[in-house]
């Protein structure tokens, strides 16, 4: 089944190259069926690069989904032209009487500034707040899961001295957790961030529960107990180029970067990367819509508390 996205959107054309099924607003409203309303609160700078990496994660279902792109600050985001936020995105004040079956909240270049520090901290505590209200069940991505687990819980991240960068093997530690329905034991997954919440932190609460884990790169996945909130720290929606374009960035302007972990061959980042995290990544978005997501939602949105 299809995703509902507006007709104009750059994702549309991209993913409908791909051999992915997108509806339109004018055939969607044709459907007789009751969709899942989903919104993703991109705080990407390249937020076009952004949408279609996520839109093509959630179009791998059969259920049919209308997205809303929301923002929460007002200023001009780093390449994203502004007609295109004009055109596709919703300020978050505009939707904030809307509930909500999902709700993924992207990463932000944020990993060096404490919480408090980011200029729309305020209003991030804000949406957290509204999720827990209005949104059945909320997945975070990177600086997102860190900055969710320690609003919510009180947890803080520690930094690394050097940035966790490739893409690295995680085991499975909660086989029956239905997000994990369809995971190999082992499975590969990309990380980019700074930031980090030492495993005993998650054990620590009980509220928490660590469903998937490395030993190089700490926790992945884990989830509040009642499904209703999912932290991710990784990247499972990244494109094979990614992290080279991450990488190559980074080289240009003098950061003297590590080469990616397990991404290259042979570490040598003129060849092309290996992909070996991408069928999971779908898996875990499916999963989440399904079982976290459409099995557990209201038929009707307003009974969501």
């Amino acid at each position: 089944m299809p995703i509902r996205i507006p007709n104009d959107l750059p994702a549309q054309e991209v993913l409908s190259e791909e051999n992915i099924f997108v509806m339109g607003m004018d055939r969607a409203a044709h459907q007789d069926i009751r969709p899942l309303e989903v919104g993703i609160l991109n705080l990407m700078p390249n937020k076009i690069e952004t949408e279609v990496q996520l839109l093509r994660l959630l179009s791998n279902t059969p259920l049919q989904i209308n997205v809303d792109l929301i923002r929460i600050d007002h200023e001009a985001p780093k390449n994203t032209p502004k007609a295109h936020m004009d055109a596709f995105y919703h300020r978050f004040d505009d939707v904030a009487g809307k509930k909500y079956d999902g709700l993924i909240v992207t990463g932000a270049p944020l990993a060096m500034l404490d919480y408090e520090d980011v200029k729309y901290w305020d209003k991030m505590q804000m949406v957290m707040d509204w999720a827990r209200r209005h949104v059945q069940s909320t997945l975070f991505l990177c600086w997102a899961a860190h900055a969710a687990l320690y609003h919510y819980f009180s947890i803080n991240r520690v930094l690394r001295q050097e940035k966790l960068s490739g893409v690295f093997t995680h085991r499975v530690n909660l086989e029956h957790d239905e997000l994990l329905r369809g995971f190999d034991p082992l499975f590969n997954a990309p990380h980019s961030r700074f930031g980090e919440v030492p495993l005993e932190d998650y054990a620590a609460c009980t509220e928490l529960e660590v469903l998937a884990s490395s030993d190089e790169a700490g926790v992945y996945l884990a989830a509040s107990r009642d499904k209703r909130l999912v932290f991710v720290t990784g990247h499972p929606e990244y494109d094979p180029d990614t992290l080279s374009q991450e990488y190559w960035r980074d080289l240009a302007a003098g950061l003297n970067p590590d080469v990616p972990q397990n991404y290259f061959p042979g570490d040598d980042p003129d060849l092309n990367p290996l992909v070996t995290w991408r069928s999971h990544g779908s898996l875990l978005f499916t999963n989440w819509l399904n079982y976290y997501v459409y099995q557990t939602t209201p038929y009707n949105l307003s009974d969501i508390a």
